[in-house]
């Protein structure tokens, strides 16, 4: 999401799959400078990510994952402003065609996220 709460950029995985990795892969589509901070619950909370923000000189406010033995910082204040991605996903998600995923396309299904998204931001 853009710093107006807009969906800027969206990646499709495998409910199975785990967060991180696919959480760098987004991270690759940014160049250096162009993002200041990258809010993430603890989920992204890994060395590779934290590494891969750091080489796009932003800051990570991540929530360090409760098994991490040294004890990152992050910016309270700022990690709260997460609710709206969370907000987001809620609306979304009140789209039955998003929610339940009756799509047998991965293109159709990213077709309704964005025609929800724009629904979202329009009301």
């Amino acid at each position: 999401m853009d710093a107006a709460g807009h969906l800027a950029e969206m990646h499709l995985s495998p409910g199975q799959d785990g967060d991180g990795p696919h959480g760098r892969d987004l991270l690759k589509e940014f160049e250096p400078g162009q993002i200041q901070h990258v809010l993430g619950d603890a989920a992204y909370d890994g060395d590779e990510t934290r590494k891969a923000i750091k080489g796009l000189k932003a800051k990570a406010c991540i929530k360090p994952s409760k098994n991490r033995t040294t004890r990152k910082r992050y910016d309270k204040t700022r990690y709260r402003n997460r609710n709206q991605v969370e907000r987001f996903f809620n609306r979304i998600k009140q789209c039955r065609r998003v929610a339940t995923r009756y799509e047998k396309t991965i293109e159709n299904f990213a077709s309704f996220v964005w025609l929800a998204a724009l629904i979202v931001d329009l009301i």
